[in-house]
């Protein structure tokens, strides 16, 4: 998609939100970059993340084991194919001896990395190393939960904040309804609050906890894994569609994305719900960027 995107554009940035790290080897995906960044003349952005063990295992058949350590070998690993280094590497993960090195020749010696991440230590890696860091569920109102991890990678990778583009992804429902616009986002959150992963390991669940939904995230988990996944839809409250998406008339959606630049966000990355047609998707993205 990203291919047939870049050849039929001219100035828009085009990312992977995101590349799973351990569906692709290191090696592929520094290929992938390399030919992404040639046919969009520089304008591409990897974006990377763990995914997790729900998709890992269960959808790759891979085991989800060391995932911030994977991410963070991938990364120079990729590093040195798109330098086109002969790739020498002895990690943890990947091992690659022989020295081998990229036949094309890309067009930057480097494409930024944004890592999609929300645990603590997934933020510190992020901010350690990233380009830029790709949230999801992210609330502005309750930003700094986050800030902590941010600074403690920061000062690790001798860094500051200016060095990492803050880049929400967020769900886009524009309506003069908001009773509407609500009832559309609430199967996206039980999504992720209630269906990905287990009770025991639930990266989305955890952080929408972080925020204060603690009741709530143990309904719509507890819902959604014994099967009931229409009460559980039922059970996400408005508070909680407000905090982590942007719906409502263009009004409300400037004011939501001024929430978001004053918690610190640099890039808004939306995608439209609700929309069933391309149509529809294009109105939805223009009424969006008025309100921007």
């Amino acid at each position: 998609m990203l291919g047939a995107l870049a050849v039929r554009t001219e100035r828009i940035r085009l990312g992977t939100g995101i590349v799973n790290v351990f569906s692709r080897t290191p090696a592929l995906i520094g290929q992938t970059a390399a030919t992404l960044d040639a046919l969009s003349g520089g304008r591409f952005i990897l974006g990377l993340g763990t995914s997790g063990h729900q998709v890992v295992t269960g959808w790759h058949g891979v085991p989800f084991d060391r995932p911030l350590q994977r991410i963070r070998e991938t990364i120079a690993i990729v590093d040195q194919v798109l330098g086109r280094q002969p790739v020498r590497f002895e990690g943890e993960v990947f091992q690659l001896p022989q020295g081998l090195k990229l036949l094309a020749h890309p067009v930057r010696p480097r494409v930024p990395v944004y890592l999609a991440t929300i645990t603590p230590a997934g933020v510190r890696l992020t901010a350690e190393v990233a380009d830029g860091w790709m949230p999801i569920l992210y609330s502005p109102e309750h930003a700094d939960v986050f800030r902590a991890d941010l600074e403690a990678g920061l000062a690790r990778g001798g860094r500051d904040l200016s060095a990492v583009e803050i880049a929400p992804t967020m769900p886009v429902v524009v309506s003069d309804d908001l009773a509407l616009a609500h009832d559309a986002l609430r199967p996206w959150v039980a999504l992720y609050v209630g269906g990905m992963g287990s009770k025991a390991k639930n990266f989305y669940n955890e952080t929408v906890r972080r925020y204060g939904f603690e009741a709530e995230a143990k309904e719509i988990q507890d819902l959604y894994l014994s099967g009931n996944k229409r009460s559980a839809i039922a059970a996400v409250p408005d508070a909680l569609v407000d905090a982590v998406a942007l719906s409502g008339p263009p009004a409300r959606l400037r004011e939501r994305i001024q929430a978001c630049a004053r918690a610190g966000a640099t890039l808004l990355i939306v995608h439209v719900e609700a929309a069933d047609s391309q149509a529809g998707r294009l109105q939805a993205l223009e009424a969006l960027a008025a309100a921007a």
